[in-house]
């Protein structure tokens, strides 16, 4: 079972203080503590001993669980990279942070050596300029031209090297909330990305690139998080040198014309039109410029645009649901992921079954049962 924290819900301690019209001092007085003490519970330093604990739920009409907040240590930090238009819910963090828990079992199966550490990014940020530096500092690591196409086999081999495992998935083309999961376990810094294989490939490069943003700044959480992983995703894919001559070189263009050389763009970079579209208007404010007005061409475009290329599922495999072998081969190759072979170990000695299978992917019973009876 994994350890659980607690901690007084401070906010609403505050907002029931307001509301009773006592301060930290009156709260002490009734207490029969120093003020000193309340203050450092209401600052989260320390935490009240049980009978404090009871009279303090009761003089603020709280109770227990409306005073105390659970807090699984080291709990694993979920990031999704959602659906257009789809919202997180309970369930959906549930879900992900169980999957979490049970890759935590498969991390003393990794082959990464443990003497050291990965870089990150020391104090990552949403601005545009920071961005842009370090999406040529990533570029360059990797070995592509400040205007060269990023590709799939060199994110995969920057994934690799930042020891984050990558776990490709089918998890369809709708009724899906989330088209990658990103899992960060900060006790033992390991990271973790499921790639949902039934995408455009022209998604499927910012989806990566999104994943590796978070690879790099594992600290950051939340919106902060999503928004820096954006940012830096579209940035090296086309980065501020194509965006500005891009922008210089349809920017007073009519709209047709613009829609179609940003196509034109999109489809040499490997990348869909509204990522060109995105970086565009970015630079533009950078230099203080007006900005393209497409919004309302440029989403049935970009939807257009994708339908004349396949899945990448549709790529690597010719069926829509391969065999497991082949699954599980051919997703270790291409993807150079240590995954399906740690699973492996980890089922041999363990004994675990097809239930464990099934809910580490998400994937049904019939699928896990068959990827499970492969495996061992």
């Amino acid at each position: 079972m994994p350890t659980v924290e607690k901690r007084l819900n401070i906010k609403a301690l505050r907002s029931a203080l307001e509301k009773t019209g006592m301060n930290a001092s009156a709260l002490a007085e009734k207490l029969e503590v120093s003020r000193e003490a309340v203050s450092k519970w209401l600052s989260g330093e320390t935490f009240p001993r049980p009978d404090k604990l009871l009279r303090l739920g009761s003089i603020v009409d709280l109770a227990f669980g409306e005073l105390i907040v659970r807090e699984e240590a080291n709990a694993p930090v979920i990031a999704f990279r959602k659906t257009r238009g789809s919202k997180t819910t309970d369930d959906h963090v549930t879900l992900a942070r169980e999957m979490g828990r049970l890759l935590k079992e498969l991390v003393p199966f990794l082959p990464f050596t443990t003497l050291t550490l990965p870089p990150f990014l020391k104090a990552p940020a949403v601005d545009y300029d920071y961005i842009q530096d370090v999406v040529k500092n990533v570029r360059q690591e990797i070995g592509v031209d400040a205007d060269g196409v990023v590709d799939f086999r060199r994110l995969i081999r920057t994934f690799r090297e930042l020891q984050t495992v990558l776990i490709p998935v089918f998890w369809g083309s709708k009724n899906r909330h989330e088209n990658a999961i990103h899992v960060y376990l900060p006790d033992s810094k390991t990271t973790w990305v499921y790639l949902n294989l039934d995408t455009n490939v022209h998604d499927f490069l910012f989806w990566m690139s999104h994943e590796l943003g978070h690879s790099l700044s594992p600290d950051l959480s939340g919106n902060i998080a999503e928004d820096f992983a954006d940012a830096f995703a579209g940035a090296l894919l086309f980065p501020r040198v194509l965006a500005e001559r891009a922008y210089k070189g349809i920017g007073k263009q009519r709209i047709g014309v613009q829609i179609n050389r940003i196509k034109r763009y999109a489809e040499n970079m490997m990348i869909s039109p509204l990522n060109v579209y995105t970086q565009i208007n970015a630079y533009a404010e950078s230099v203080g410029q007006p900005k393209l007005s497409l919004n309302k061409d440029i989403h049935p475009a970009t939807t257009k645009f994708n339908q004349a290329f396949p899945n990448l599922s549709e790529v690597f495999f010719d069926r829509a649901s391969p065999k497991p072998e082949v699954y599980i081969d051919r997703i270790g190759n291409e993807f150079e992921t240590p995954f399906f072979e740690v699973l492996r170990l980890f089922l041999r000695e363990t004994g675990r079954g097809p239930g464990f299978v099934q809910t580490v992917l998400d994937y049904g019973a019939l699928d896990a049962k068959a990827i499970h009876s492969e495996l061992i």
